[in-house]
């Protein structure tokens, strides 16, 4: 088999058709990991479309920093629907039932939305890095600056998914083979060439961005700390360090969804003979594929929405709005 033909016809050697492949887990354990996936992705699929539907229809919430929350749902929407339904099935299976040509499908898919979201995260850490820090000056975020964002996550996504398809690169079936991802261990030239640039500009790039703005994010806010105290109490210092606390879940919520599956990546691009076990190989596939990962960045304003106007902090929002209001001042 040639690994420079195209991915649609590399793949067909490899793909079970008609048994379980209990070579590498119990029966019993393709039913749990279809439990799991199938959790997640029918709770990524409702709340990305909670998100969506109720963006649209408040005129509130249709801000321009709150439109790539949107195109991240839109992301996890399609991994969740391409993605983890799919695996959902062949797990249930216990082997990769499809066909060839749909591993090819279902790992472009994949592999597109997870990277557009990625990229969506990055595009919000810069977003918001820009309105607080003002690394430029000030900025006036407007809804061309959203769009252009939303609209760089998906054509670099498109730009660095589909060389897989035309040979440069190709799709094989992963972990405990009931999914298919990029060929993360082939030693053909023409492979290793794009899985590195797949993995320096589509994995450690986005995460440089995000863990760059946030620290820059988090160190301005620590910096106003002392001033914010002196001129307006511990109301005040008490909404910084809610903020201060935010980014660092965000930053460690991203992480702890990517890191394990770019380190896993970037292990088998460095040594093709490390042996993974299976089901290990399959935990980052999961998490990345987990579809909540724009949770982190709603906050309690638009919780209500989501809830049909029952909004649960309703005894502390006049307060907390002017105390947010003046931390953003401040900072700003």
């Amino acid at each position: 088999m040639e690994p420079t033909k195209m991915a649609i016809i590399a793949s067909e050697s490899v793909i079970p058709t008609s048994a379980v492949n209990d070579t590498i887990i119990p029966r019993m354990g393709y039913t749990i990991l279809a439990v799991i996936i199938g959790f997640f992705s029918v709770f990524g699929i409702i709340l990305s479309m909670n998100v969506i539907v109720v963006t649209l229809k408040h005129r509130q919430l249709r801000q321009p920093l709150k439109f790539t929350l949107v195109n991240l749902a839109v992301a996890d929407l399609g991994c969740a629907t391409f993605g983890g339904l799919p695996t959902m099935v062949t797990n249930a299976m216990g082997y990769f039932s499809l066909g060839s040509v749909e591993c090819v499908l279902e790992g472009f898919a994949v592999a597109f939305f997870v990277i557009a979201g990625l990229c969506s995260v990055a595009i919000i850490a810069v977003e918001r890095c820009m309105v607080v820090c003002r690394p430029v000056g000030s900025v006036t975020f407007q809804t061309r600056h959203a769009v252009a964002g939303a609209v760089i996550a998906w054509v670099w996504s498109f730009l660095w998914n589909t060389p897989s398809l035309f040979g440069w690169g190709s799709y094989e079936l992963e972990g405990v083979q009931t999914s298919c991802a990029p060929d993360w261990y082939s030693r053909n030239l023409a492979n290793v060439s794009y899985i590195m640039c797949y993995f320096l500009l589509c994995f450690a790039l986005p995460f440089s961005v995000i863990v760059i703005s946030y620290t820059c994010l988090l160190w301005t806010l620590l910096r106003k700390v002392t001033k914010l105290k002196m001129s307006e109490g511990g109301s005040t210092a008490r909404a910084e360090t809610q903020v201060a606390c935010m980014v660092v879940v965000m930053v460690m919520a991203f992480l702890l969804t990517w890191l394990p599956y770019a380190a896993f990546a970037l292990s088998v691009i460095l040594d093709p003979n490390l042996y993974i076990d299976p089901v290990i190989a399959t935990v980052p596939m999961y998490l990345a594929k987990s579809s909540i990962n724009y949770i982190i960045h709603l906050n309690k304003h638009a919780v209500p929405f989501l809830l049909c106007g029952r909004n649960p902090w309703a005894a502390e929002a006049e307060s907390e709005d002017h105390i947010f209001t003046t931390v953003n001042c401040s900072v700003l």
